[in-house]
Parts: structure tokens; C-alpha cells; sequence
């Protein structure tokens, strides 16, 4: 039993060959390449929505607050300095200078307290504007190229195809002949 299994699957792929199958090194298919002129090409869009992040920066109206009458450095300091010179003019000698130092400490307190208030209560407020920044989502649209719709000649026939990109004058094709069943 085992001998006829055995010499069965040994005469069976002659027998295959002899009834003219493909050897088992032959080509499924006949493909060849060729070129085909092209006659028209067609770009074909599509729109998409673009969503960007952008900075938006506005003017904010604002008040402003002082907490106090505000900063009496400048103030002191000229009172000071007025204060030592009319100082200086009174008094000789010693008293001189004594008077320049009484005239200096007593003009920077008057021009502290001047310079605080400024004429006005303490706490002023300042009209003004502020620049506030947000990042907002922008929205465009993009039209861009899909594809190409082309229209070409092989051998006396025209046919059409939509590529993902643009030939040019002539388009390498894939022949393939097969006998019809």
C-alpha cells in the first residue's frame, strides 16, 4: 500500500507537466512596462479647516489706586535743600551752621509732607489702560492639491487614471495580458 501512495506522488507532477501546466520557474502573469503620452492632467482640491493658536493682546481700561499720598522722596529732599539755604542766610558764625541744619531738617519734613499729599487725599486714583494677552484658537481654511486626474494615449487608446502626483508629458505603465476565460 505504502508503495502505490509512493509511486503515485512521484508520477504525479510528470503527468502535470505533460498536460502542459507552467514549470514551476514560469512567470504567473505576462507584465511588460511601457510609456503612455499624456493628453490631460487635472488637479483635484480639497479643503481642510487649519486650527492655529494665536496670541491676541487688547487695551483694558483700569483704574489705579494709590495707597498712600505716594512716594515723598523728591519732596524731602528739595525741601531739604531749600530749607539749608535760607538756613544758611541767617545767622554768623557758628549760628551759621546751626541754622543751616535747622533750616535743612525742617524744609525736608515740609517737603516730605507736602510731596505726600500733593494737594489731594491719600489713596488718589489714576485712570489708564493695561495690555492683556489671551491665546485664542484661529480657524483657516487650506485648499491644497489631492490628487491628479489623467487623461493619456497607449496605443491608440485613451484611458484615465487618478494619480498622487503630476506625470508630466508621459506616464510609465504596467502592461499585463492575460487570456480571457
Amino acid at each position: 500500500m505504502i508503495r502505490t501512495v509512493l509511486l503515485a506522488a512521484l508520477t504525479l507532477p510528470c503527468a502535470v507537466l505533460a498536460q502542459g501546466e507552467y514549470p514551476r520557474d514560469a512567470p504567473l502573469e505576462n507584465v511588460s512596462y511601457g510609456y503612455a503620452d499624456v493628453l490631460r492632467v487635472d488637479p483635484i482640491y480639497q479643503t481642510t479647516i487649519v486650527r492655529e493658536p494665536r496670541e491676541e493682546c487688547f487695551e483694558e481700561p483700569t483704574t489705579y489706586r494709590e495707597r498712600s499720598g505716594g512716594d515723598a522722596t523728591g519732596g524731602t529732599v528739595l525741601g531739604a535743600i531749600i530749607g539749608g539755604v535760607i538756613g544758611n542766610k541767617v545767622g554768623r558764625g557758628d549760628g551759621r551752621r546751626a541754622a543751616t541744619a535747622a533750616g535743612a531738617v525742617i524744609g525736608g519734613a515740609i517737603g516730605h509732607d507736602i510731596d505726600k499729599n500733593n494737594g489731594s487725599q491719600p489713596g488718589r486714583e489714576y485712570r489708564g489702560t493695561r495690555q492683556e494677552c489671551r491665546v485664542v484658537e484661529v480657524e483657516r481654511q487650506v485648499r491644497e492639491v489631492a490628487g491628479y486626474d489623467v487623461e493619456y494615449r497607449y496605443r491608440g487608446e485613451v484611458f484615465m487614471s487618478r494619480l498622487n502626483y503630476d506625470p508630466g508629458q508621459r506616464l510609465r505603465i504596467r502592461v499585463s495580458v492575460a487570456p480571457v476565460e
